[in-house]
């Protein structure tokens, strides 16, 4: 497979978790802490997919989620989300995301999202 992941997200924890989870997949993974960076990684690096959270503050996901559609049209994107966050999920599908995993991580409900939507 051999691509670039962006992982967005403000806790550190859950970027590690993330990471860990896809450390096996041989792809580069690259972080952000919050959505300005997560926009800015994405436009510097190009990634093949992205993990983005949905609650972050200062540049949220959704807002984040709006800058790299505007970007790219065609960029695949995982939303995160808490439990209860169901309408925000579905806001950004409508915006563009592809897909959407819950935390806390299950890793295999977060390897077969990534499996199914990463590029082939």
């Amino acid at each position: 497979m051999f691509g670039k992941i962006l992982i967005v997200d403000d806790a550190p924890f859950m970027r590690m978790m993330l990471k860990k989870i896809l450390a096996s997949s041989g792809n580069e993974l690259i972080e952000a802490a919050d959505g300005s960076d997560g926009v800015s990684k994405y436009k510097q690096h190009k990634p093949d997919l992205v993990f983005l959270d949905i609650m972050m503050p200062d540049v949220d996901g959704i807002e984040c989620l709006k800058q790299i559609m505007a970007h790219d049209s065609n960029a695949k994107v995982i939303i995160c989300s808490s439990i209860g966050q169901q309408a925000l999920v579905n806001e950004a599908i409508r915006i563009g995301a592809g897909d959407y995993i819950i935390k806390p991580f299950d890793a295999a409900k977060v390897l077969e999202i990534f499996y199914k939507n990463m590029p082939a």
